[in-house]
C-alpha cells in the first residue's frame, strides 16, 4: 500500500493563507472583547433579557465545565487541573451549585434545558455518585424540553459503566469520546496511552445501556503522526463506527499550553504534510460513508448534526457545532463562557479562585464583553459561513462589510471564494481555508493588529 498522503490543496495556496486564525466559535473572539470590565448587574441584565425572550420558545443550553485531569495529555490546551485527589470533587460541586442558584435567582422562574453539556478537563473524574448528586440537583430546579439532548466528553481511561448508567438514567445519550490517534509513538509522545480495545470496550458498553450518538474525536497534525498513523487510526474508528466524527487540526499553542514544549515545531508535520493528513482522513471517512460538516466534522447520514446541516439549522457555540439553535447558554464552573446573544461573559479560570468568588455570593466574572451593532451583524455572517459555507446581507448591513470585502478579493481571486451584491459563497477549494474567510469579516482583530501570538494557524 502507498502511504504517501494525498494531497488535493495546492502547496501555494497552503503557504499563504496558513496563518494564525480563529476557530470562530464566537465572535468577537476572546482575545478581542473590549476592556471595559462587565459589572455582575450589567451582566444579569443581558440575562435576563435573554431569558425572557427564549425561555418559552427555545429553551437555555447549560454548559458544565469540570476542570480535573489525573494525567496531562501534552496537546491539551484546555483549561484544566491535572490531580489524583478526588477530594476536590464535592467542594467544587458545591460551587457549580452555588452559581447555578445565583442564575436561578435571576430568572425568576424554571429555566427550560434543551442542552446539557459536560466538558473539561475530564468531566469522568468525579465518580458516578457525584455526577449523579450534581445532575440530579442541577435539573431538580428546570424543566428539561422534549427535545433535549444531554453529552458529555469521556476519556475511555477514566469512564466506567457505572458512570455512564448513571448519565444514561439522567437523560445523557449522547458521548463525546477522545481518541486522537492509536499510534504508539504518537501517543506516547502526547502523554495519551489509550489502546483500541479500551476504546471499543467503552462503545460497546455504551452502546448495550442504550447511547445513540458517539462522537469520536481525532487530530491531525500531532508530533510523529504519519499518513500511515492516520489511516490505520481511521481504520480503527470505521470499526466503531461513531454516528460523529470530529477530525480536527492540533492547535499548536506552546506560549499558552507549556506541556505543549514537551516536543518542538520539528517533530510536527510541515503544513502541506499536514493539510494532506487532514485530505487523506476526510478521504477515508467519506468513503465509509461520513459527510463532511462545516469546519472539521463528520456525521453519518441518518445522524442529527446530518440533518441539522441539511435543514439549515445547524449551529456553532463555545460548546463547538449543535444540532439546535439557543440564544442563552449558560456556562457554569472555572473558565466557563456565557453567551446571551447581546454579551458574552467568562469564569474566573483558576478553581480555587472561583470557588472562592462564589462563595461570596457573586458570579466568578473574570472578564465581559456586550456586543455593538457592528458585533452583532458580523458575528451573524461568520455563523452562516462556518455552518453553511455561505451568507448575504441587507443594503442597511453594507457598511460594516466594506474593509471585508477589499480583504476577501485575494481569496476569489485563488478560486477560494466568490462575492457579489452583499453575498458570498466558499466555493469547494475554499473549505481548507474556511477560518481564513471567515477572519476576512473579523473587523476587531484586523482593528488590533495583533503582534503577539494569539492563535494556532489556520491549516
Amino acid at each position: 500500500m502507498n502511504s504517501a498522503p494525498i494531497y488535493t490543496t495546492p502547496a501555494a495556496l497552503l503557504a499563504k493563507y496558513d496563518v494564525p486564525s480563529p476557530r470562530y466559535t464566537s465572535y468577537p473572539t476572546v482575545p478581542y472583547w473590549d476592556d471595559a470590565p462587565l459589572t455582575q448587574e450589567r451582566w444579569l441584565q443581558h440575562v435576563k433579557k435573554a431569558f425572557r425572550k427564549t425561555n418559552t420558545s427555545e429553551g437555555i443550553s447549560l454548559y458544565l465545565h469540570l476542570p480535573f485531569c489525573e494525567q496531562l495529555c501534552t496537546y491539551c490546551g484546555c483549561n484544566k487541573r491535572i490531580t489524583k485527589n478526588h477530594g476536590v470533587e464535592e467542594p467544587y460541586m458545591q460551587a457549580l451549585l452555588q452559581e447555578w442558584d445565583q442564575y436561578l435567582a435571576a430568572f425568576g422562574e424554571k429555566p427550560r434545558i434543551t442542552e446539557l453539556h459536560l466538558g473539561g478537563g475530564t468531566p469522568t473524574f468525579f465518580s458516578a455518585e457525584n455526577l449523579k448528586k450534581l445532575l440530579e440537583s442541577l435539573l431538580s430546579k428546570a424543566e428539561v424540553t422534549p427535545e433535549a439532548e444531554f453529552s458529555v466528553e469521556v476519556h475511555p481511561n477514566a469512564t466506567n459503566a457505572a458512570q455512564l448508567q448513571v448519565l444514561y438514567d439522567i437523560g445523557f445519550r449522547r458521548l463525546s469520546v477522545g481518541i486522537q490517534d492509536f499510534d504508539p509513538r504518537v501517543q506516547f509522545v502526547i502523554n495519551r496511552i489509550q489502546s483500541f480495545e479500551q476504546t471499543k470496550d467503552l462503545f460497546d458498553t455504551a452502546r448495550a445501556i442504550g447511547y445513540t450518538s458517539i462522537n469520536g474525536d481525532i487530530i491531525y497534525g500531532l508530533p510523529h503522526q504519519t499518513a500511515d498513523s492516520v489511516r490505520h487510526t481511521i481504520g480503527k474508528v470505521k470499526e466503531l463506527r461513531p454516528e460523529r466524527i470530529a477530525f480536527y487540526s492540533y492547535a499548536h499553542v506552546p506560549w499558552k499550553s507549556k506541556a505543549q514544549r514537551r516536543y518542538s515545531e520539528a517533530d510536527l508535520p510541515e503544513p502541506a504534510e499536514k493539510r494532506g493528513l487532514y485530505e487523506l482522513g476526510r478521504n477515508l471517512l467519506e468513503e465509509a460513508g461520513y459527510v463532511e460538516i462545516g469546519l472539521d466534522h463528520f456525521a453519518l447520514p441518518e445522524d442529527e448534526l446530518y440533518i441539522a446541516a441539511q435543514q439549515g439549522k445547524l449551529h456553532r457555540n463555545f460548546m463547538g457545532y449543535t444540532p439546535r439553535h439557543t440564544e442563552l447558554l449558560i456556562g457554569l464552573g472555572a473558565s466557563s463562557i456565557s453567551d446571551t446573544g447581546t454579551a458574552f461573559m467568562q469564569n474566573i479560570k483558576e478553581v480555587e479562585a472561583y470557588e472562592a468568588a462564589v462563595a461570596t455570593g457573586q458570579l466568578p466574572i473574570f472578564k465581559g464583553h456586550e456586543l455593538t451593532q457592528e458585533d452583532i451583524h458580523i458575528r451573524q455572517h461568520i455563523l452562516n459561513l462556518m455552518c453553511r459555507l455561505h451568507t448575504s446581507w441587507s443594503k442597511d448591513e453594507e457598511p460594516y462589510f466594506v474593509d471585508a470585502l477589499v480583504r476577501l478579493q485575494p481569496l476569489a481571486a485563488d478560486g477560494l471564494v466568490e462575492y457579489r451584491n452583499g453575498y458570498i459563497q466558499v466555493l469547494p477549494a475554499g473549505r481548507p481555508f474556511l477560518r481564513n474567510i471567515a477572519m476576512c469579516l473579523d473587523a476587531r482583530l484586523w482593528e488590533a493588529k495583533p503582534t503577539t501570538p494569539e492563535f494556532s494557524r489556520s491549516v
